[in-house]
């Protein structure tokens, strides 16, 4: 399972409710890219979602 490395952004789950009120299981996946970013010094490819790459929470290699 994809999860970001910065702010541990996972899957979330929850119900699809129908306008009858019935629900059903629903997943949200978060928005994660595998993008070659520098980690300790060296660049390596790691999964991070999109909000951090848009923040500049990561330095992209």
């Amino acid at each position: 399972m994809a999860k970001c490395i910065v702010c541990d952004k996972a899957t979330t789950f929850g119900n699809n409710v129908s306008h009858s009120h019935r629900r059903s299981n629903k997943a949200q996946k978060a928005n994660i890219r595998k993008v070659k970013a520098v980690v300790d010094g060296s660049a390596k490819k790691v999964d991070v979602c999109s909000r951090c790459l848009r923040s500049g929470k990561i330095e992209r290699a």
